[in-house]
């Protein structure tokens, strides 16, 4: 059997869980990965068959995306060539991670795609959506449109929902409590984020930054580039993170006993849902409505977070079920 698995490479959580998924693909049938875009710091260790330029969403640094630097970063003609290029009847099965070259190919060639992703899990209308006509909600339904879908939640909220895919090496982490906070807020400049953290200084603060290249601390704070491993073992060893409105950064902290404190991007309808989602599980959001954050910062690090998610490892269940269902 042959297989092509499409991943979006904009963010981390894309490629982090293809991670674990190409392995257990790889025990059903040959596996060629295709990857479009360009903001992911985490790399893939197998052969990519395809990197694609795609569409990319822009981090900014004001906690939102770069809409100028997105359109600059559209390349319309090579996505058509890249999309008709394309030779998908050679594959028995096509997955498809959020990646919208592979998924429109698919679409204006008649061929069967499954949707595996976390975006996936919005086709359903039993997710939490908070009320909103932002125009992302479109680009939700039709960035990567399938002709099946197999998602991904931090709860099952629908029958083809699975909880989080975990990673082998998050799960395998020993977890300790050091005492410090790690932060990843890729859409916040340093120069905004370390004077709020400064302000409190009993608290030592663990900042991995899209934006240096050099480590450095400032007082009680320490920012650092990212790094997988190195993120990984402040993350095991720390109080609380502190992050964005992604998925799979969340559910890892949530899975480890981590206690959490999102602020989801501003204008990404996704990070939107998924602050909802956990704001109704009772768990602190930062919205963009709130110019101070200094005081939802104090109370998050001064009062203690109980909570207990049960995240199964049953990603090789579900990507054999996926391959029984949907290969040609």
């Amino acid at each position: 059997m042959k297989i092509l698995y499409a991943i979006q490479g904009t963010g981390n959580g894309h490629i982090s869980r293809a991670r674990e998924i190409v392995p257990l693909l790889q025990q059903h049938g040959d596996v060629e990965l295709l990857i479009s875009g360009t903001q992911a710091d985490v790399k893939l260790s197998q052969q990519v068959a395809y990197q694609l330029h795609g569409f990319s969403f822009i981090f900014g640094k004001k906690g939102g995306v770069d809409h100028y630097e997105t359109w600059k970063s559209m390349n319309l003609p090579r996505f058509v060539k890249d999309m008709r290029s394309l030779p998908l009847k050679n594959y028995d099965l096509i997955l498809n991670d959020f990646e919208p070259v592979t998924a429109w190919a698919c679409k204006l060639k008649g061929v069967e795609s499954v949707g595996l992703s976390h975006q996936a899990s919005f086709q359903s209308k039993k997710v939490p959506k908070p009320k909103s006509i932002d125009w992302a909600q479109l680009v939700m339904k039709y960035y990567a449109p399938s002709t099946h879908y197999v998602g991904f939640h931090f709860k099952e909220y629908d029958d083809f929902i699975h909880t989080p895919v975990i990673r082998s090496e998050i799960r395998n982490l020993q977890t300790s409590n050091l005492g410090h906070y790690t932060v990843y807020l890729p859409a916040i400049d340093d120069k905004l984020l370390v004077p709020i953290l400064k302000q409190i200084p009993h608290v030592r603060w663990e900042v991995f930054s899209k934006h240096t290249k050099v480590s450095f601390t400032d007082g009680n704070v320490n920012v650092r580039p990212v790094n997988n491993e190195q993120f990984n073992s402040s993350l095991a060893s720390c109080e609380g993170l502190f992050t964005g409105g992604g998925f799979e950064g969340p559910a890892e902290a949530l899975f480890l006993g981590k206690k959490l404190l999102v602020v989801p991007m501003k204008f990404q309808y996704e990070q939107q849902c998924n602050a909802y989602a956990l704001q109704q599980m009772g768990l602190p959001v930062i919205w963009g409505s709130n110019k101070n954050w200094l005081p939802v910062i104090q109370k998050w690090v001064l009062q203690p977070q109980e909570h207990q998610f049960n995240f199964p490892d049953e990603t090789a269940d579900v990507i054999a079920k996926v391959v029984k269902d949907f290969a040609r």
